[in-house]
């Protein structure tokens, strides 16, 4: 067994585990731990970490879990990963979290975190709103603040004062996190056949449930690995997807678009590893640092406020045409207004420019998968034919 395919088997065992067993062992493994949960799409997860506790990624229960309790909380009518987290939550699946963190997306988490703190009320709730007024004097002193208001949070939970040199180290692991991530990224939209979205997208969850310290070694090891990988190329066309910010497609939707003739070289999957494009300063005011990295290098997304309506879409021509892509795949979760709502605008900026584009919806736990296929295979073989 190659040492890539065993990287990949063990993230698709933590994928998998819908007991998040890696979880569970790090924080008995020594007493005093702590596991502070968080949903899409991003968290400051230095402050988790410089608290001495470890951030658990949640992102619903897939396609593996039926959802039954989760459903008398929430409409038929919105997206499912809401439903299957509170799934996950009345099963017991997440008994040994000691906080949960519901990031600003949209109303449905929001009113999540509500309804968390009336069935888990024993457990640390906190909505974390973000600025939309990407001024420093405005929406900088604010998510400063938000962010200590965080912190004394998690201090009291982990009974750990977070001291600025602490929070210092873990921006510089997390740096290291993102830098592997961009070379991953990189290499990736070079060599595509070499490394399947399929792949990427597993190592991009086992950083939701692993230390950053392992994940970084895994990432580290993945990359030598696949340096000497030589698969054979096929006359596939290279596509971003854009949609899948937040609630994430089943894994066999991704496989199925690559094998419609599609490399995948860029996406928005799992933002929160991604989420800020340029490093943080590590030397300094340590809040100060990650205050300007969100207003200055954030990841723009339809669940973020886009202050300039020219800069509509720019993020998403620059992915493409940083990674040779030749046209563009919206597929975004059954029900989600921010994504929905937004498509229209991102398809009217694309066509503009003339890159080509195809959409279809999913939910997480079905993809429609052979019709779905179908599409992209279409999408894929009218690209060469006619563009």
């Amino acid at each position: 067994m190659s040492k890539t395919t065993q990287i990949i088997e063990r993230c698709l065992a933590l994928y998998e585990d819908l007991d998040f067993t890696a979880a569970r062992q790090w924080k008995d493994a020594e007493q005093g731990r702590h596991v502070i949960g968080f949903l899409p799409i991003y968290i400051p997860r230095e402050l988790i970490h410089a608290a001495g506790m470890l951030p658990l990624g949640i992102y619903g229960g897939g396609d593996q879990m039926e959802v039954i309790q989760g459903d008398a909380f929430y409409q038929s009518y919105i997206c499912r990963i809401p439903r299957s987290t509170m799934e996950l939550s009345l099963t017991g699946r997440l008994d040994f979290v000691d906080g949960m963190l519901f990031p600003s997306i949209c109303d449905v988490i929001r009113n999540l975190s509500g309804v968390w703190k009336l069935t888990q009320p024993d457990t640390y709730v906190r909505y974390v709103d973000v600025p939309q007024n990407y001024d420093k004097d405005i929406g900088g002193k604010f998510y400063i603040q938000e962010m200590r208001e965080l912190m004394e949070g998690l201090e009291g939970i982990s009974g750990r004062k977070i001291t600025d040199e602490a929070l210092l180290e873990s921006i510089k692991l997390y740096n290291i996190n993102r830098d592997l991530l961009r070379e991953l990224y990189r290499l990736r939209a070079v060599v595509p056949w070499n490394i399947p979205v399929s792949e990427v997208y597993l190592l991009m969850r086992a950083g939701q449930v692993l230390p950053v310290e392992e994940h970084n070694e895994m990432l580290e090891e993945y990359l030598q690995a696949v340096s000497a990988v030589d698969k054979p190329r096929r006359d596939n066309v290279k596509v971003v997807l854009n949609g899948m910010f937040c609630e994430q497609p089943p894994l066999n939707l991704i496989r199925s678009i690559e094998l419609a003739g599609c490399y995948v070289v860029d996406d928005d999957f799992i933002l929160v590893n991604r989420w800020l494009r340029e490093n943080v300063l590590e030397t300094g005011d340590p809040l100060q640092n990650l205050s300007d990295a969100f207003l200055e290098h954030s990841t723009r997304t339809s669940a973020t406020y886009e202050p300039c309506e020219e800069l509509k879409g720019s993020q998403l021509l620059e992915a493409v045409r940083k990674s040779g892509a030749e046209g563009v795949i919206f597929a975004a979760p059954s029900f989600c207004d921010p994504a929905l709502l937004e498509k229209p605008m991102l398809e009217d900026v694309l066509n503009k420019n003339g890159i080509p584009n195809v959409s279809f919806k999913y939910a997480e736990n079905t993809g429609q998968m052979q019709p779905i296929r179908e599409q992209a295979g279409t999408f894929a073989d009218s690209i060469k034919l006619w563009s």
